[in-house]
């Protein structure tokens, strides 16, 4: 499988990140712009320690030593879901936003 811009893509990640609008998301769902190396990215070369590859998917850009894993699709389920987190008082569960995040959204 090759993954080219113009692609619609799902992406899950090692950890929950930071999408634009503020939220923590665990995945992204959106159309791939482009595939880039770290000058082109960030105006700089890295060393061997640091992610050698960016994806531009929508308004995000993922490192690439983030990705876990990425499958071509033209759909995603972008629904709230039921979630749960426990602390000194039980269990709390809660309706929240999707954990995939909707890089289109507004392009």
């Amino acid at each position: 499988m090759n993954i080219q811009p113009g692609d619609k893509c799902l992406i899950t990640t090692d950890n929950w990140f930071y999408a634009p609008d503020g939220i923590q998301y665990r995945a992204v769902f959106g159309t791939v712009k482009n595939i880039l190396d770290p000058e082109q990215t960030l105006g700089l070369k890295t060393n061997r320690n640091s992610t050698n590859w960016y994806i531009e998917i929508g308004n995000m850009l993922l490192a690439g030593c983030q990705i876990h894993y990425v499958v071509k699709t033209d759909q995603a389920n972008l629904n709230p879901v039921n979630d749960a987190s426990w602390g000194e008082h039980g269990k709390k569960e809660y309706e929240r936003p999707s954990v995939i995040y909707d890089a289109d959204q507004g392009l």
